[in-house]
């Protein structure tokens, strides 16, 4: 039994990744802030007075509250497709979305506060 699954390609699934990420920039605003936030602190992030390593960590972790961001909004996109009414169930699940990004910028602080101690010899 054949699937009727469409051939991927490396290629292919690049220009859908930058599909869905110019189309998150440009219909997502809570997208855009964690953007200017992602830019900004990867700033700060780099020119801090700390080894390559501190500097790396910091930078890397700045990703988690834009992968968290974009499964909140990938969350919300399904959400809307199957309805607009208010449902306590679509509520839920776009609730579960946004904790989701609150616990990414916890883990963000969690993990600044670590690097930034030790960086600076605080612990």
């Amino acid at each position: 039994m054949k699937l009727n699954k469409p051939k991927y390609s490396l290629f292919k699934n690049t220009t859908y990744a930058l599909e869905g990420f110019a189309d998150i920039v440009k219909n997502e605003s809570s997208f855009k802030m964690q953007l200017l936030f992602f830019v900004l602190m990867g700033v700060v992030a780099w020119v801090l007075p700390v080894k390559f390593e501190h500097s790396a960590i910091l930078f890397v972790s700045l990703f988690i509250p834009l992968m968290a961001e974009i499964a909140n909004s990938a969350i919300e996109q399904v959400v809307d497709l199957v309805t607009i009414d208010y449902h306590i169930l679509a509520k839920r699940a776009k609730d579960a979305g946004a904790t989701l990004v609150f616990f990414s910028f916890v883990i963000l602080a969690f993990i600044w506060g670590a690097a930034l101690a030790v960086a600076f010899g605080i612990v």
